[in-house]
């Protein structure tokens, strides 16, 4: 069942879903802002599993083996979280006894956008994207290559959407919808603009030119450092028009906290 759901706002927007009775959506810890007094809330440590939370026995086995299972997956899940930065817990919203009304907003200015997984595609979304989802879409945490995640500085960890329903996403800024196959199969960006990609689409990091002089004037005054996040293949492509480095910075040069200087890029001295 498709979630019922709208996004309000302008600068700073929200998502306001609608509960049929016994229709339950989850969230990440903090995302919450409202409900009516119909809908149960109850904190959970690990992420949907398929379908929700098995209780007890179906496929999950019964007794203290499937007792056991089920709690060796969630401390899997939790595990992985921890390691990824991400919030331990996630908070769950049931309607009871008819229609019921929620209200979520990510923790930037910006976009909010709802994806629809039919179970033939995954998502994957930057780290801290992530604001709710109906219970039948699965939430998970996917580990980029080393290589990948080592020299880019960012993207090493995503967050991965699988299963079918709603998801809903929050990002800084505007938002743009791209498809590298409209752009000769590939393109590069700020690897703080990436918001989130359907599955099909490759992303990688690659090194800004050589170690020239050239290379160095994009990464020391560039403001780019040495990588930009690639993205090939055929699918949709969500970006951000605001970093949270950027407006980090912004904010630090607001307040005469601002260190970095004209040089920028590579001697950036803000804490992130």
């Amino acid at each position: 069942m498709t979630l019922q759901q709208e996004i309000v706002g302008n600068a700073m927007q929200m998502a306001v879903v609608n509960l049929n009775p016994g229709q339950t959506v989850y969230c990440e810890a903090g995302k919450f802002l409202f409900k009516t007094t119909n809908v149960t809330m109850e904190t959970r440590l690990g992420g949907s599993s398929s379908g929700g939370q098995q209780q007890g026995g179906g496929s999950g086995g019964s007794g203290m083996g499937g007792m056991l299972r089920q709690a060796m997956g969630t401390a899997m899940q939790v595990g992985q979280r921890a390691l990824a930065g991400e919030s331990l817990a996630f908070q769950y919203f049931t309607s009871q006894g008819g229609e019921g009304t929620v209200g979520f907003a990510g923790v930037l200015p910006g976009e909010m956008r709802a994806l629809e997984l039919d179970g033939t595609r995954a998502w994957f979304a930057e780290k801290d994207a992530f604001v709710a989802a109906e219970s039948t879409v699965q939430f998970g945490i996917a580990f980029q290559g080393g290589r990948t995640g080592m020299s880019g500085g960012e993207g090493f960890v995503l967050e991965k959407f699988t299963g079918h329903g709603t998801v809903i996403i929050a990002g800084a800024g505007n938002f743009i919808d791209l498809n590298p196959a409209d752009f000769g199969g590939r393109i590069e960006v700020d690897t703080g603009c990436l918001v989130a990609f359907e599955e099909g689409v490759q992303y990688g990091v690659q090194r800004i030119g050589g170690l020239n002089r050239q290379g160095l004037m994009n990464a020391v005054f560039g403001g780019e450092g040495l990588s930009l996040a690639t993205l090939e293949g055929n699918g949709r492509v969500i970006l951000q028009s605001l970093t949270i480095e950027s407006l980090a910075n912004a904010l630090k040069k607001a307040q005469g906290g601002d260190k970095q200087g004209p040089t920028g890029g590579m001697f950036s001295t803000h804490a992130g």
